[in-house]
């Protein structure tokens, strides 16, 4: 998290679509004293009574995939779209230095094993979710595969679930500067999305 308060975003549904919206995550572990990342996508599961938890899966070659069973906290860090941000875009240019205008998310949690019947649900689901974004092409689903090659690659892989107990993102879109300023960065960044999401906000339509 930057650690300037303008730039820290605690509204929940915020932060969950923006996770929902940029769900290939990397995850950070430190387990036994040495630090772990991974890059996994994830499906977003809102389980009831406000929690929430985040289901992936890594190759079981994965450095992290050992330790899964025994379980360890980690943190998922979603993050969207960045851009350097150059002193000569402000309109008072005077004693300003380079800085980098950015969107994430850190959820944090303690992680368990998936089951075999969660870990087929996970990937149905995920099929799913990122098949959606391809309509109207007909979605895949592994009906088109032999359930025998299924269940080969399933057993390569092992799925986890993170369940969140902190969650917390940072927006950082020039809210620390003057209008003019704001507004000759957004010139100059000209359709990047950054420049998009200064001029509208925290939307992530």
């Amino acid at each position: 998290m930057h650690p300037a308060e303008p730039f820290h975003v605690e509204d929940r549904e915020t932060l969950l679509a923006f996770i929902a919206a940029h769900p290939f995550v990397t995850l950070a572990a430190a387990v036994g004293g040495r630090p772990f990342v991974a890059q996994a996508p994830v499906v977003l599961r809102e389980l009831g009574d406000g929690e929430v938890a985040l289901d992936f899966h890594l190759s079981r070659g994965n450095v992290l995939s050992p330790h899964i069973v025994q379980g360890f906290r980690a943190v998922a860090l979603a993050t969207g779209p960045d851009a350097y941000v150059s002193p000569d875009w402000y309109a008072d240019r005077k004693d300003q230095v380079p800085t980098w205008n950015y969107l994430s998310v850190e959820a944090e949690g303690s992680v368990a094993v998936l089951d075999d019947d969660e870990l087929v649900a996970l990937l149905d689901d995920l099929s799913a979710q990122e098949e959606a974004h391809l309509l109207p092409k007909p979605p895949w689903t592994r009906a088109k595969m032999s359930p025998a090659k299924f269940g080969a690659l399933s057993r390569g892989i092992i799925g986890a679930r993170l369940n969140v107990d902190r969650l917390q993102g940072t927006f950082k879109l020039s809210q620390n500067k003057g209008e003019a300023d704001r507004a000759g960065v957004i010139a100059a960044l000209g359709e990047h999305p950054i420049a998009r999401l200064m001029r509208v906000g925290f939307s992530l339509s």
